[in-house]
């Protein structure tokens, strides 16, 4: 993030519901690609005390100017190790809050489209303090952009007698009331927003779209490598009394308040984990029931599943784009690809629970893959089950819903010259077309292809902005292709075709 002293100009101030903000400018003012940027700005109560497990509340008003000039605390605590996005966690305990990125400070009659971005990292980890999440190239485009951060783990999504359920979930809600009151002071409109995320956070995008209580908070959407929460009432349940059990306290608010937060994420994965003795247990209960700890079917704000609240026209008025990469996970086989590689497919698939029937009709719709081994192979098929068959589930949900729901579909498929792959994370600078930021030569290489960036990321901003990102909407599979053999059409019939045999 650039030094706001490197600027000569006044630091711009808004004015903001609760009292004013100093932010600072990259760049000079008026000058082309100048923006400014205001971190940390809380749009919650710090989720401490008698207020850890309860709903956000909104922020106490402040007097004189509050400076915004660095990122605030985050729900992620520690390092986190070598990531694939370089995501940074910033100690203390205001982590709910928002940053901003704008072209127009202060401009309330601007009126630009905004781009609200939530982060992803498996519902556990990940933090909006990224320099791969800075709006700087949106804010080029004329859409100003927030970064929205949120409790993760059991603080945010586990189940609690006593405490308000799906407490991440309403963070998101607060975060995009916040946008409602506040973004025209920072020159964005409130009546064009646009969600998006990748990973966790593309699932955080469809399960907003699909609940009935957020289609007043945003009127477009784009998930990147979604991943659904949905998890049912029983498993998060389930799931409490394991923590409690290892944690050594009564399954209540009380009990899980008089442990430390960095003790219960401790103590997450252990308590997700079904059978310790089985080491493909683990891979068995994400394949089957998704992610842990994610957005839970409460009965409250979720009543059904995300596909299924979709199917039934929930958001139906609402453009929407969704895509994956094409191996989002195959490089965690690849360690094992010596072991794997005298392991017919069809009998690693089968010790993964894919039916007879199942396995045939997908192993022949992936013959190319297929003949790359069983490690890749295997990589594809979590990818598969994980994030890509997903896109043809939501996708088909809309057009069954309705058959006009404005919905487009893309593959991000250009290999990684470091990690052989177009795997998990990889789309994302070329999406923010932030291919000189920290991080991104360890993924992409020392010569990223910027001509890429601007494709995708020039549809990304003409989507924001219009609503539309330039190809043919899905009616019986139509992908637009990102990254592909140059040699094929970047706009395929049914570009995930393979997959459907899993769907």
């Amino acid at each position: 993030m650039s030094d706001p002293a490197t600027s000569t100009s006044p630091d711009p101030v808004v004015e903001i519901e609760p009292g004013r903000v100093r932010g600072f400018w990259r760049g000079e003012p008026g000058a082309p690609g100048a923006s400014a940027a205001f971190l940390g700005i809380p749009f919650a109560q710090a989720p401490v005390g008698d207020l850890r497990f309860g709903a956000p509340v909104p922020p106490e008003p402040w007097e004189g100017v509050r400076d915004a000039l660095e990122n605030g605390a985050t729900a992620q605590r520690g390092d986190m190790g070598p990531t694939l996005i370089p995501e940074p966690s910033v100690p203390g305990e205001s982590t709910l809050n928002v940053n901003v990125f704008t072209p127009r400070p202060g401009e309330r009659d601007a009126r630009l489209p905004v781009l609200v971005y939530i982060h992803g990292g498996g519902y556990v980890a990940g933090s909006p303090a990224s320099p791969w999440y800075d709006g700087r190239a949106f804010n080029r485009d004329g859409v100003v952009t927030v970064t929205i951060s949120y409790r993760l783990g059991f603080d945010g999504f586990g189940t609690i007698p006593g405490a308000p359920s799906n407490r991440a979930v309403r963070d998101w809600l607060a975060a995009l009331e916040w946008v409602q009151t506040n973004v025209e002071a920072f020159g964005g409109d409130p009546r064009r927003v646009t969600i998006a995320g990748q990973s966790a956070g593309g699932g955080a995008v469809l399960t907003l779209l699909g609940m009935p209580a957020a289609q007043h908070l945003f009127h477009a959407a784009w998930a990147l490598s979604p991943a659904l929460g949905d998890v049912t009432a029983e498993r998060s349940r389930t799931l409490t009394a394991k923590l409690a059990n290892l944690a050594g306290v009564t399954p209540t608010r009380d009990g899980f308040a008089s442990v430390s937060e960095e003790h219960l994420h401790s103590l997450q994965e252990k308590a997700a984990n079904p059978n310790p003795e089985d080491p493909l247990a683990g891979v068995h209960a994400i394949l089957e029931d998704g992610l842990p700890w994610g957005p839970a079917i409460d009965g409250d704000l979720l009543t059904q599943s995300t596909v299924a609240a979709i199917r039934s026209g929930v958001g139906a008025d609402k453009p929407l784009v969704l895509g994956t990469t094409d191996d989002e996970f195959t490089m965690a086989t690849d360690s094992a690809k010596s072991k794997l590689r005298l392991v017919p497919v069809g009998l690693a698939l089968a010790k993964l629970r894919l039916p007879r029937e199942s396995r045939r009709a997908y192993l022949a719709a992936n013959r190319p893959q297929r003949r790359k081994g069983t490690a890749a192979m295997l990589g594809r098929f979590v990818t598969d089950r994980v994030f890509r068959s997903g896109v043809v589930r939501v996708a088909e949900a809309r057009v069954a819903a309705a058959g006009d729901a404005p919905t487009w579909a893309y593959r991000f498929s250009w290999a990684s010259p470091t990690r052989t792959w177009a795997l998990h994370c990889l789309d994302v600078p070329y999406w923010f077309d932030c291919l000189d930021a920290p991080g991104v030569t360890e993924i992409a290489g020392d010569s990223p292809p910027r001509s890429l960036a601007a494709e995708l990321h020039s549809a990304a901003a003409a989507f924001v902005r219009e609503g539309d990102p330039g190809w043919t909407p899905w009616t019986q599979g139509q992908t637009r292709v990102f990254g592909g053999d140059p040699s094929t059409p970047e706009l395929q019939p049914d570009g995930y075709a393979s997959v459907r045999a899993l769907v």
